[in-house]
C-alpha cells in the first residue's frame, strides 16, 4: 500500500470506542468501476448513473425538514395574505437553505465525524453543554409542531372522531415504524422517505389541479421580487421556516451512511459531488411541493376575508368550502398530505436526536433506547400541549408562533459552529471553504440570523410587559448576543488529528517526525 493510502494518524482505542454515526457494518459499499487511476492524481472518478443512484438517500431525508407542518403552516398563510407575491422569496430561501445543508454534508463527509460530535470535541465543556441543551430544544420544539400536525390531520381523516390528545399518541407510534425498519438497513428507511414525500408531491398536485392557479401569476411571483408592509410578517415565516437547526446537524450524520474511503482525496471529491446533485434534487422537489400549497391558497383564499384566519387547524375546512367535494375531497387530500409531512417530519426528528445525544454526549446506548429516550423528550410536552389546546384554534395559532419563536432563537447555535469548523484547514484540508464561498456562506447566515432577530423583536413588543419580565428578558437577550459573539469570535483549539489531503508542508512534517 502507498503511504498516500495510509491514514497519517491512527486512532486510538479511546477513539475507537467513541460515539459513531453508523457502525462500519451498517454503512452502505459504493462499488468503484475502473477508476483508480483518478485515485492516484487525487481527481474523483468518472460520473457514473449507478453511483449516483447508491448516493442518493440522505439529501430527501434532509428535504423531509423543508415540508414539515411548520413550513406548510407557512406556506399557506404566505398564500392567502400575500397571494404569489413571496414565491420568489419561498425560491432564494429554498436555495440558501441548500448552501447551508451543502456545508453541512461537506463537513460529515470530509472529517468522517458529524456535527454534533465536532462541537463536543472542539468547544470547551460549558460551551458544548449549553450547544446541546439549545440542540434539544430546538428538535423538541420542532417536533411539537410535527406532532400536532400529524395528530391534526388524523383528526380530519377520522371526520373528528379521534381527539388531538389521541392523534398524538398514535404519531409517537411511528418510533417502532422507525427502528423496525432500521433493523433491515439504511435503504429501507430512505425507501419510506421517498413513499411519504412521493405522497405528498401526489396530494398537493392533486390540489393543485383542483385549484387551478393562474401559470402566468405563478412565473411572475417566481421572478419578479414584491415585497410590502403588508406581508413582511409572512415573508419572514417563509425565510425562518426553511433552516431548522436539527436538520444542520442531521445531515452531516447522514451522509456517513455511505463507505467512502476517506485516505483518498478522489473519493471524497466524489461523494460531494453526488451528495451535492442528490440535495439538489431533493431540495427542487421540496419547492415544487411548497409552491402547490402555497398557489393554491393564493388561488383560493388571496384577498378574501379569510385571508387572515387560515391556519393548519382550519385549513381543510376552508378548502372545502371553498372547492367542494369532487370525486376525492379536497378535505381528505389535505389530510393525506398533511399526515405524510407530520409523519416523515417526526421520525427525521427521531433520527436527529439520537445523533445529537449520541454525539455531544458520546453515549455509546443500543438505537432503541436513544430512540425511546428521545422520542418521550418530544412526546411528553405535545401531550400536554394536546390536551390544553385541544379545543381552541386561536390557541393553537398562539402555540404556533411561540414554537416558530422557540426556532429562531436556537438557529445561530448550528448555524455558527457549523461555519466555523469548515472554514478551519486543520480540521478540513484541502475541503475548507475558499473566501468567496466563506463571504456568501457568512452572508446568508447573518442574513437569516437578522430576519428571525426581526421576528423576534416584534414578537416580544407585542407579548411582553411588565417591569419584572421585560428585565428577565433583557437579561438573557444580553447573555445570548454575548454567547452568539463568543462562538463567532472565538479561534476553536483543534485537536491534532489531520486527513492525508492536508497542505504537503503539514504531510512532511508528519512523516518525518
Amino acid at each position: 500500500m502507498s503511504t498516500q493510502d495510509q491514514p497519517l494518524l491512527h486512532g486510538s482505542r479511546e477513539e475507537e470506542a467513541t460515539e459513531t454515526a453508523y457502525d462500519s457494518s451498517e454503512k452502505i459499499v459504493v462499488v468503484g468501476v475502473a477508476d483508480a487511476d483518478a485515485d492516484d492524481f487525487g481527481r474523483a472518478p468518472p460520473f457514473s448513473w449507478k453511483k449516483l443512484w447508491l448516493f442518493t438517500g440522505p439529501g430527501f431525508l434532509m428535504s423531509i425538514a423543508f415540508l414539515d407542518p411548520g413550513n406548510l403552516e407557512g406556506d399557506l398563510q404566505a398564500g392567502a395574505v400575500a397571494g404569489y407575491s413571496l414565491l420568489w422569496l419561498l425560491m432564494w430561501a429554498t436555495a440558501m437553505g441548500l448552501l447551508v445543508q451543502l456545508l453541512s454534508a461537506r463537513l460529515g463527509v470530509a472529517t468522517g465525524r458529524h456535527l454534533a460530535e465536532l462541537c463536543r470535541e472542539e468547544y470547551p465543556t460549558w460551551a458544548m453543554m449549553v450547544l446541546w441543551f439549545m440542540a434539544e430544544v430546538a428538535l423538541i420544539g420542532a417536533d411539537i409542531q410535527e406532532v400536532i400536525g400529524s395528530a391534526i390531520a388524523i383528526r380530519i381523516l377520522s371526520n373528528g372522531f379521534v381527539p388531538l390528545w389521541a392523534g398524538v399518541v398514535i404519531t409517537a407510534l411511528d418510533c417502532f415504524i422507525f427502528l423496525f425498519l432500521e433493523n433491515y438497513g439504511v435503504r429501507k428507511l430512505e425507501a419510506l422517505f421517498a413513499v411519504l414525500i412521493g405522497i405528498m408531491a401526489l396530494s398537493f398536485a392533486w390540489m393543485f389541479g383542483e385549484a387551478k392557479p393562474d401559470g402566468l401569476n405563478i412565473l411572475l411571483g417566481l421572478l419578479v421580487p414584491k415585497l410590502s408592509s403588508k406581508t413582511i410578517q409572512q415573508a419572514v415565516a417563509v425565510v425562518g421556516g426553511i433552516i431548522m437547526p436539527h436538520n444542520v446537524f442531521l445531515h452531516s450524520a447522514l451522509v456517513q451512511s455511505r463507505q467512502i474511503d476517506s485516505t483518498k482525496k478522489g473519493r471524497v471529491q466524489e461523494a460531494l459531488n453526488y451528495y451535492t446533485i442528490e440535495s439538489a434534487a431533493a431540495l427542487a422537489v421540496s419547492l415544487v411541493i411548497n409552491i402547490f400549497v402555497t398557489t393554491v391558497f393564493a388561488k383560493g383564499f388571496y384577498g378574501t376575508e379569510q385571508a387572515n384566519s387560515v391556519g393548519l387547524e382550519n385549513a381543510g375546512q376552508y378548502l372545502q368550502q371553498k372547492y367542494g367535494g369532487g370525486l376525492f375531497p379536497i378535505l381528505y387530500i389535505w389530510g393525506i398530505g398533511l399526515l405524510a409531512a407530520g409523519q416523515s417530519s417526526t421520525i427525521t426528528g427521531t433520527y436527529a436526536g439520537q445523533f445529537i445525544m449520541g454525539g455531544f454526549l458520546n453515549l455509546r446506548l443500543k438505537k432503541w433506547v436513544r430512540a425511546l429516550i428521545t422520542r418521550s423528550c418530544a412526546i411528553i410536552p405535545t401531550m400536554i400541549v394536546a390536551l390544553v389546546f385541544n379545543s381552541s384554534e386561536d390557541s393553537l395559532d398562539v402555540l404556533n408562533e411561540w414554537l416558530n419563536i422557540l426556532q429562531s432563537v436556537q438557529i445561530p447555535f448550528a448555524l455558527i459552529p457549523l461555519l466555523c469548523l469548515v472554514s478551519k484547514e486543520q480540521l478540513m484540508g484541502t475541503f475548507r471553504i475558499g473566501v468567496v464561498l466563506k463571504i456568501i456562506s457568512w452572508f446568508v447566515a447573518a442574513l437569516v440570523i437578522v430576519i428571525n432577530g426581526y421576528l423576534l423583536v416584534e414578537f416580544f413588543i407585542s407579548e411582553v410587559s411588565g417591569a419584572v419580565v421585560s428585565t428577565v428578558v433583557s437579561v438573557f437577550t444580553v447573555m445570548y448576543v454575548a454567547f452568539i459573539i463568543y462562538l463567532a469570535s472565538r479561534m476553536i483549539t483543534f485537536l491534532p488529528w489531520h486527513r492525508p489531503w492536508q497542505t504537503k508542508a503539514n504531510t512532511d512534517t508528519e512523516l518525518t517526525s
